[in-house]
């Protein structure tokens, strides 16, 4: 008679897990031959996983990443130069541990978003949060924020975040407000939070890019002294999948 009653207090106090645990144990014969603690255990196994589960998805719904990257599903093909042993090693989350930074350049379409996103998803199923942003729209969502009076509330929102990707690094020379903006995301994270970006410009050429020396020296001060390089080679992956997509059946062969 208290079954109903308790599963819908359990809905009700939004305990699902354990709500779904218990309707389990009601239908097999099985759970009535363990003790009171060990299903009361049970239960609450089955809530904390349900939680988590929740929790992940959240992360991952908020992180708004590029690709479904998953690091085992990286190319380490000899011609891309991309060191297994340091993907593997990133893959532990340390480098998050110790608040440090990872620059991802090669050409257009050779996984540079791919990685990053991978590395992202992998920190996100260790408890981190994460967020994807290209550069275009990040200094766009700046300039209208700084004129509606949420600039300070987004900056403050980026500088909480454990890992920001900043994705299409380099397109164009950043002007004033940009290199402003940049300088701002930047010390806030310093020593405190990880950055991952990604561009085609090779990092020897980022002072150039940034503008005014004094800006420059002051972010990749902060950017380049406490990062993992990853320099990628190669043809782009893209056109690589739509080769062989393209390539004929056999029996078209024939």
């Amino acid at each position: 008679m208290l079954s109903n009653p308790t599963l819908e207090k359990m809905k009700e106090l939004n305990l699902l897990g354990m709500a779904k645990a218990f309707e389990d144990q009601l239908k097999t014969e099985s759970y009535k031959k363990l003790s009171f603690e060990e299903r009361l255990a049970y239960l609450i196994e089955m809530e904390s996983l349900c939680r988590d589960n929740r929790k992940l998805a959240s992360r991952l719904k908020n992180a708004k990443l590029r690709h479904g990257a998953c690091i085992e599903d990286i190319d380490f093909t000899d011609g891309r130069k991309l060191d297994k042993n340091l993907i593997l090693s990133l893959s532990k989350c340390k480098w998050i541990k110790e608040h440090r930074n990872v620059l991802i350049t090669g050409v257009t379409g050779v996984g540079k978003s791919y990685i990053a996103c991978a590395l992202a998803h992998k920190a996100c199923l260790e408890g981190y949060t994460a967020l994807y942003m290209r550069v275009p729209k990040l200094f766009s969502e700046l300039a209208v924020a700084r004129g509606d009076g949420r600039y300070p509330k987004i900056i403050m929102a980026l500088s909480k975040i454990d890992i920001l990707i900043i994705d299409d690094w380099g397109l164009s020379k950043l002007n004033e407000n940009e290199r402003k903006d940049f300088l701002e995301i930047i010390e806030d994270r310093y020593e405190l939070r990880s950055t991952i970006i990604t561009g085609q410009v090779p990092v020897k050429k980022w002072h150039e890019l940034i503008g005014e020396p004094t800006f420059a020296d002051a972010i990749l001060d902060r950017l380049i002294h406490n990062s993992y390089r990853i320099e990628l080679s190669g043809e782009s992956m893209r056109k690589i999948k739509n080769e062989i997509k393209d390539e004929p059946k056999e029996k078209d062969k024939k």
